[in-house]
């Protein structure tokens, strides 16, 4: 195709756009509208799967050993519990560590346990540990099996967050599968949406194109400007999206930077910054509304070229 003639029907397809301008509107609203749910979808999903994942960087569980035993027996211990392949870092409390996290646990009146404080207290009834954090959080129950296997008769108790786990897992499964199955019903709602608008503006030419057909025009001639128009619709309605989910999660930063949302802290301090999220939705929203215009233009016009 010559230059000249591309430059004629992507202003054909412009000029369409114009005098069917409130079909125009219509598919772009709408296009928006999908755009809009999926990006908010899309973030949610990124942004509660990172909190997720800190959670899981934080898990940890609490091994506590039995009195007795020789410290070269406890260190080979936590040597063998830090070679297990989902550990990512182990700790040993000794008795007095830990009547000194309880002492600063308690603030103000952790002068109680003063009595018990000090190497070898034998008046101390809090037991030595050894602090596990996983890598995978998964596979957190086979690890403390693993860890009970090794330590045997040494282990006199293990607190791991078990039930935690599986529902930060189910979690961030659920948000995934919606979120994406969100993407994939509105990219469906968006195709029709386009297909049907180009379809009206295919109708009200047919006999145009049944002309254009007969005097020999190329399929690509004649599809074109309906090409140039869905895309271009596609286009503005991911520039639009971008603007409002863009605006919407920016304000949102900035509340949640507040004394008032203090108490979302943690959640905050896992939420993308603006400048992560901004240039690829920008590109994200517009290819898929040009994809999605160019698949509702391809989808609606092929039985009209059929003369």
């Amino acid at each position: 195709m010559k230059w000249s003639s591309f430059k004629y029907l992507t202003k054909q397809g412009l000029h369409s756009m114009v005098q069917n301008r409130l079909m125009t509107l219509a598919s772009v609203g709408v296009l928006t509208a999908c755009l809009i749910i999926t990006g908010v979808a899309v973030l949610l999903s990124v942004n509660v799967n990172s909190f997720v994942d800190y959670l899981s960087d934080q898990n940890e569980f609490e091994v506590y050993l039995n009195d007795g035993y020789e410290q070269a027996s406890i260190d080979a211990f936590v040597q063998n519990v830090s070679a297990l392949e989902n550990v990512a870092e182990t700790e040993y409390i000794s008795k007095s560590q830990a009547v000194e996290e309880m002492q600063a646990w308690m603030g103000e009146d952790g002068d109680l346990l003063s009595s018990y404080a000090g190497e070898d207290n034998a008046a101390n009834p809090l037991p030595a540990s050894v602090r596990v954090r996983v890598e995978d959080l998964t596979a957190l129950s086979q690890t403390v099996e693993s860890v009970k296997a090794l330590g045997g008769d040494m282990i006199y108790e293990v607190q791991s967050p078990t039930e935690l786990s599986s529902v930060l897992v189910g979690m961030k499964r659920a948000v995934t599968y919606v979120g994406w199955g969100l993407v994939a019903v509105l990219g469906v709602v968006s195709v029709v949406v386009i297909s049907n608008t180009i379809r009206l503006t295919v109708f009200a030419r047919r006999k145009e194109i049944n002309i254009m057909k007969f005097v020999g025009a190329t399929n690509a001639f004649i599809r074109l400007p309906f090409f140039v128009e869905g895309m271009t619709v596609g286009a503005i309605s991911g520039i639009v999206s971008t603007l409002v989910v863009g605006g919407v999660y920016y304000g949102l930063l900035q509340w949640l930077d507040q004394p008032s949302a203090s108490w979302l802290g943690e959640f905050t301090r896992c939420m993308h910054p603006m400048g992560e999220v901004i240039w690829p939705m920008l590109g994200g929203f517009v290819l898929f509304g040009v994809f999605i215009g160019g698949v509702g233009c391809a989808t609606s016009i092929r039985k009209h070229l059929k003369v």
